[in-house]
């Protein structure tokens, strides 16, 4: 396949994970549904990208034809998914962005323990970052500024259900304790 002939696109990133230390997933968002297709073939290849990057010093492997840029912290390791011919640098920023913005999130208490206790606001956080394969943010600022929304100054019209139920048992609540 000659990739000079490849139109540019907008799906970049072909997938986002997180594994702990002895390379067992936390997270993973995989964006094209014909490099892995099952999730047998996921955790297959996530196990494969370990054993490949757990001990290595590097930041950069290619693995079954895919580019995989990766970053360890103290038990977790995050990685960053993209095509052979994807530039590496757009893809470097996608994981600074992913580490820093989960960072900011978690007080700098980057750790297995608090990543999984905290796991809604860190999958919103890459939600953020890459929707379906398209990068919409490289800003771990904004990311964090749009997770760390308070419910009490979104307008009522925003808000989710969920959210003005929680708002009113909360106003109840304080109302019959004054």
């Amino acid at each position: 396949m000659d990739f000079s002939l490849l139109e540019p696109t907008l799906y970049t990133v072909k997938g986002l994970a997180i594994l702990d230390n002895d390379g067992n997933r936390i997270l993973a968002k995989y964006y094209d549904d014909n490099i892995f297709p099952t999730i047998k073939e996921q955790k297959a290849f996530e196990k494969n990208l370990f054993n490949r990057t757990h001990r290595a010093n590097a930041e950069i492997i290619m693995l079954d034809g895919i580019t995989c840029l990766y970053r360890s912290n103290v038990d977790l390791f995050f990685y960053v998914m993209g095509s052979s011919h994807e530039n590496e640098l757009l893809l470097m920023s996608v994981l600074q962005c992913m580490y820093d913005s989960i960072s900011q999130i978690l007080r700098k208490n980057v750790e297995k323990r608090v990543v999984l206790d905290n796991l809604d606001v860190v999958m919103l956080a890459l939600d953020e970052i890459c929707d379906n394969g398209i990068i919409l943010e490289a800003d771990s600022g904004a990311v964090v500024q749009r997770v760390a929304l308070r419910t009490d100054d979104i307008p009522i019209g925003e808000q989710t259900v969920a959210q003005v139920f929680q708002s009113a048992k909360e106003q109840l609540k304080w109302s019959l304790l004054k």
